[in-house]
């Protein structure tokens, strides 16, 4: 029988992957409360916001202020992405405790959300790194379009190596790898990893999965059986991307948590503050998030 690992640490990216695409601006206030209560829940990161241009994401234009105001459980760890070094000073006036750096495999996927050259990105972001590194933070590299692009179709592993090797080598603490558009099969993760694996440490990677084809959940256990224990998700199943016309939402915390821990794999979260606090921001959105466990628990009380 195959042998499941006993811990899985979520980090939970529905405050800034989750909220980034929404037409409905959540009021700060509320978006303190709703993080709040993701601190009280168990998961060991929250990323809280984005410190790009509000002009690009003005759902996250209050990003300082919500990191200088919510209530931090010193066993949780904040981050938020940062793009360049403005950002990043923003970041850590908001008290970051790690910082996300972001690009994509993908040359047009890169230009389209950047507006930059794969070349001319990895200066930029080996600037942040170090002064991230400098400043005694945590550094994690999001690579983005590592299976397909919206744009260019297929990416060879080779590409998502390549940058791998760049950012790993610019500092970065670990890289989450991420299918942006939800169109990855287990084949595929199975072919990635097995390259990326021969490559880095597997405590090093993350694996970031979109459920707009339904397939995320075969794709974490996928995972799971090559020794990937840390993955990203968003209670409800929040998410989107502004660069990748179609993607749905990141694949739900509540239906991780539902798989992980009826396979009697540990993750230290509470499955029902979870639950609360993804009502909390469904209502806020005035809308039914995806999460099938979600559901049932809705169609339940």
């Amino acid at each position: 029988m195959l042998q499941w690992p006993k811990y899985v640490q979520l980090k939970e990216v529905g405050p800034r992957d989750g909220l980034q695409n929404e037409k409905i601006w959540v009021p700060t206030e509320d978006k303190i409360a709703w993080i709040n209560k993701l601190s009280e829940s168990g998961v060991r990161e929250i990323e809280f916001s984005s410190f790009v241009n509000p002009k690009w994401i003005p759902a996250l234009a209050d990003a300082r202020e919500v990191g200088m105001r919510i209530k931090r459980n010193p066993d949780t760890s904040y981050s938020a992405l940062v793009p360049n070094m403005k950002g990043l000073e923003y970041a850590l006036e908001a008290e970051v405790d790690g910082a996300s750096v972001f690009m994509s495999a993908s040359e047009t996927h890169n230009r389209k959300n950047i507006n930059k050259s794969i070349d001319d990105t990895y200066p930029v972001l080996g600037e942040v790194i170090q002064e991230a590194k400098n400043a005694g933070k945590q550094v994690t590299g999001y690579v983005s379009t590592v299976f397909d692009c919206p744009y260019e179709g297929k990416i060879n592993p080779d590409q998502v190596l390549r940058v791998c090797d760049k950012l790993f080598e610019s500092g970065a603490d670990n890289l989450s790898l991420g299918d942006t558009i939800g169109s990855a099969v287990p084949s595929q993760v199975e072919a990635l990893l097995e390259a990326v694996l021969a490559r880095f440490p597997e405590d090093k990677i993350i694996m970031h999965f979109h459920n707009t084809r339904g397939m995320a959940i075969a794709n974490i256990m996928t995972s799971l059986r090559y020794g990937i224990t840390r993955f990203d998700s968003a209670v409800g199943g929040l998410g989107g991307c502004p660069y990748a016309p179609g993607a749905a939402g990141n694949v739900a915390t509540n239906d991780v948590l539902y798989l992980l821990h009826g396979l009697g794999i540990e993750t230290g979260i509470d499955d029902s503050k979870i639950e609360e606090a993804a009502f909390f921001i469904q209502d806020k959105l005035e809308k039914k998030l995806p999460s099938k466990s979600l559901a049932y628990a809705a169609s339940a009380k």
